[in-house]
């Protein structure tokens, strides 16, 4: 089920959106009109953004194997092509 409500409606029911949004009901906060918030239980929240983080990192791991994948170069020829190189890494 939806729930849609106004904002201004939603301060004076914030305990019964709150409930219903951890009994897994979608409830969606207005303003104008214009849909602007969703509650959700933190557990559903935190692993949406882990799915948002690993596409994001999946995304640039297929971005450096296209763009590095067939260069496999020992490090003394990797840095040949970058002098500084050393001075940047030498700490780690």
């Amino acid at each position: 089920m939806r729930i849609e409500v106004n904002i201004g409606e939603a301060k004076a029911r914030f305990s019964e959106l709150c409930a219903a949004a951890l009994r897994g009901e979608e409830v969606i906060l207005k303003k104008a009109g214009v849909p602007q918030l969703r509650l959700a239980p933190l557990e559903e929240a935190q692993l949406a953004e882990q799915k948002r983080i690993a596409a994001k990192r999946k995304a640039a791991f297929a971005k450096a194997r296209a763009n590095y994948g067939g260069h496999d170069l020992p490090i003394e020829a990797f840095q040949n092509l970058y002098p500084d190189y050393e001075r940047k890494f030498d700490d780690l």
